[in-house]
C-alpha cells in the first residue's frame, strides 16, 4: 500500500553537510520525495511539532536543538513508507543502529541522531499537515 511519511533531516546532519547524502540514500531506497523545504524552525514551530513530548524531561533540550540551525523537511512516498523510512533511519541511538542505516552513518548521539520519521499512520498525517497543509 502506497503511504506518505514525514522525514526531517535534523540540524546536526545539516551542519555536518550530510543533507545530499541522506537524500540520495532515501531515493536509492525507492522513496519518492513529493515535497521538500529547508527552513529554520522557530521555538513555537518546534514546540508545536513536538507537543506530545511537552511533559517529558527532554522537551526543552529537543526544542533548543531543533531550532539550532536549518532542517530539511520532506514528505516521502512509497509502499509501506512509514515502516520503510523508520527501518532506513535505524535505532534512535546511532550506537545501537544497524550498519547502513542513516543514523548509524550520520547520527552523532541519541539526542543528535540526524533524522526524524513518523511512527504511525496517524502521526504521519498529523506531521505532514503541520508542515505541508496543502497535502493534508
Amino acid at each position: 500500500m502506497v503511504e506518505k511519511t514525514l522525514a526531517i533531516i535534523k540540524p546536526d546532519a545539516m551542519q555536518d553537510g550530510h543533507k545530499d547524502a541522506i537524500i540520495a540514500l532515501i531515493k536509492s531506497n525507492g522513496f519518492d520525495v513529493v515535497a521538500q523545504k529547508t527552513v529554520t524552525l522557530t521555538d513555537d514551530q518546534a514546540g508545536g511539532f513536538y507537543a506530545e513530548h511537552k511533559e517529558r524531561s527532554f522537551f526543552g533540550e529537543l526544542v533548543k536543538f531543533m531550532v539550532s540551525g536549518p532542517v530539511t523537511i520532506m514528505v516521502l512516498e512509497k509502499d509501506n513508507a512509514i515502516k520503510g523510512w523508520r527501518d532506513l533511519m535505524g535505532a534512535t541511538n546511532p550506537a545501537e543502529a544497524a550498519e547502513g542505516t542513516v543514523r548509524k552513518q550520520f547520527g552523532r548521539s541519541k539526542g543528535e541522531n540526524a533524522t526524524h520519521g513518523s511512527d504511525s499512520v496517524a502521526s504521519a498525517q498529523r506531521e505532514i499537515a503541520y508542515f505541508f497543509p496543502e497535502l493534508a
